[in-house]
């Protein structure tokens, strides 16, 4: 028979014991509970481009969720025109232009163009996003549209001209995968409509399909390229190809870009560029891309 002493001694033992081992099994639970979420937790992919422009077309990249991207771009004239224009640099076009990020998943946005004084505004959105762990998507998929109007004075007075002859309508399907840190590429189809068009043989709808890379060469720098390939071409007119180097520096994007296309908007660049690289045609120009945190939405 237990003595009174030992039965106290067992007694505070069993109660220590148990006191201790609760904040230990509370804490194991934790870790356990953390670890089951991490995992449940999908790994979204990052940073696929540097920004929402490759060169001139569309990334998969979005405008944070309240965020105000101002981007400045210019355009000069074709290298060939010799040293009366001072190579191209006496000749100039520009887009400035406005993007938001309403949401994660959507961006509008919206700019005025020198070339053809065309105005133009577009929305972009998120429809799939590269991920891993517990939620595996191969690639980043968005639906991008916009609409454009040029300004120019009818070239005919006399006769009866209708203002939305000038309309223009763009919708593209961004399909992008990032393969590397190093390396991302993407493909782009694309429908452009127009409203008016010079005879009746010609297509008021033009598809061209867009490829484009970026291939990153030091942490803030990378070299990027498409290509914008028309299965109805407009008579006239050859396939946009373009390389661009990207620079971040702190809190801006400065991208310097070669091309043979002098306009900067879709209707423009894929179905009205008239220029050839192979004889000199390459029009050298830069984009200066600043964003403004209007609000944080996780406040």
């Amino acid at each position: 028979m237990l003595s009174l002493s030992k039965f106290l001694s067992f007694s505070i033992l069993l109660i220590s014991s148990t006191a201790f081992a609760q904040p230990v099994d509370d804490e194991m639970a934790k870790l356990l509970d953390a670890s089951l979420a991490e995992q449940e937790t999908p790994e979204y992919t990052s940073a696929t481009f540097k920004t929402t422009r490759l060169v001139n077309g569309h990334t998969n990249e979005q405008v944070a969720a309240g965020v105000l991207d101002f981007r400045i771009s210019h355009r000069f004239g074709a290298f060939n025109t010799g040293a009366y224009n001072f190579f191209g640099l006496d000749v100039a076009s520009m887009r400035m232009a406005l993007e938001y990020g309403l949401t994660p998943w959507l961006t509008i946005g919206g700019g005025r163009s020198t070339y053809e004084k065309t105005y133009d505004g577009f929305a972009k959105f998120r429809v799939l996003r590269q991920s891993s762990g517990k939620k595996v998507m191969p690639i980043s998929l968005n639906f991008f549209s916009s609409w454009a109007v040029k300004t120019l004075k009818f070239s005919n007075p006399d006769i009866k001209n209708y203002y939305t002859s000038n309309f223009y309508f763009t919708n593209q399907i961004i399909i992008a995968r990032k393969f590397s840190d190093s390396f991302s590429f993407m493909v782009a189809p694309t429908v452009v409509h127009r409203n008016l068009v010079a005879s009746v043989n010609d297509d008021h709808d033009l598809i061209s399909i867009g490829v484009g890379g970026r291939l990153k060469l030091t942490r803030r720098m990378s070299i990027n390229a498409e290509y914008y390939y028309q299965l109805n071409k407009p008579e006239g007119t050859v396939n946009s190809l373009s390389i661009g180097f990207d620079i971040e520096t702190g809190g801006h994007v400065f991208q310097i870009s070669f091309t043979n296309s002098p306009a900067m908007i879709e209707r423009a660049f894929i179905n009205e560029t008239t220029g050839r690289w192979d004889k000199g045609d390459i029009i050298g120009g830069f984009c200066i891309s600043r964003n403004f945190t209007l609000f944080d939405p996780r406040k």
